[in-house]
This record gives structure tokens, C-alpha cells and sequence, in this order.
């Protein structure tokens, strides 16, 4: 099976709502609340999203929502990155899709100069996102990349 990888746009809030809140009703009001965040969010480039497709539909999806963190003693970069709304449809998993998402998410990162990104986890993302360079700080894994 195969899948091509495409930026978010305006006419996707809706999709990304659900990867964000996959247990919730799609009028739940938080992921309307989240639907109606996110053109705003997406326009002033603080929003980064990419969906992988097949067939004509959305079978993955992550995305980088950048944070004026301001700098710290650590870090001069004044921009931190957190990484949400990973999801792959059940029947796709375990064939590289989110993987190629989240190298999507860090070179956009990347890009930019943000180097520390914080993301939540379930335990069967931590394979994964560990392989990527983010290691467990608390309850959240954090990747710092090299300067």
C-alpha cells in the first residue's frame, strides 16, 4: 500500500480536529473549539501540519505547533515546538507512515531553528519517537537536537 504525504490546509481543520481528539464525538466541543483554533493558528504559521493520503483519503497525519517560549540559560532560540495530532489509522500502522509525518515535523523544526520539542506520548508511540531522539522528561518526552 502506498500513500503520498501533503501540507494541511484551511479546508482540513476538521480532519486535524479528530487526529487531536480521536475518542471524542466529531461535535464534541472541544474538537469544534479546536476546528475553529486552528485557521488562525495555520495562518500565522503557528500551526504546522502535514496528512498522508491514500485513495483520495486521510489515513495519517502530525503536526508542530511552534511556542514563543522566550529564551532560556539553556537555549537562545526563543521558539519551542510541541508536536501533536500524530495519528494513523489502525489498519495502516506499523508501515512507516508516521515515522515519515514526524521527519516531516522535525525538519520543518528544524527550519526554523527550534531545537528543543516537547510532545505527550502513549506507550506504543515511545519506540518511536525514542528512535527519533526524544527522551522521557517527566511525563512528557522532550528531543533536544544538537548545536
Amino acid at each position: 500500500m502506498s500513500w503520498t504525504v501533503r501540507s494541511v490546509t484551511l479546508a482540513d481543520t476538521h480532519t486535524v480536529a479528530r487526529h487531536r481528539l480521536p475518542d471524542l464525538p466529531p461535535d464534541h466541543a472541544a474538537v469544534r473549539a479546536y476546528a475553529e483554533w486552528l485557521p488562525s493558528a495555520l495562518e500565522r504559521g503557528l500551526y504546522l501540519g502535514w496528512l498522508a493520503e491514500s485513495g483520495g483519503g486521510v489515513v495519517g497525519g502530525a503536526g508542530l505547533i511552534l511556542l514563543e517560549w522566550g529564551p532560556t540559560r539553556d537555549d537562545p532560540q526563543p521558539w519551542r515546538g510541541r508536536v501533536v495530532n500524530v495519528w494513523t489509522h489502525p489498519s495502516w500502522r506499523r508501515q512507516g507512515i508516521a515515522r515519515q509525518l514526524l521527519m516531516r515535523v522535525l525538519a520543518a523544526a528544524a527550519a526554523r531553528g527550534v531545537s528543543v520539542l516537547g510532545l505527550s506520548t502513549t506507550p506504543a508511540g515511545r519506540p518511536l519517537y525514542g528512535a527519533l531522539g526524544f527522551e522521557a522528561a517527566t511525563a512528557e518526552m522532550v528531543r533536544r537536537s544538537s548545536r
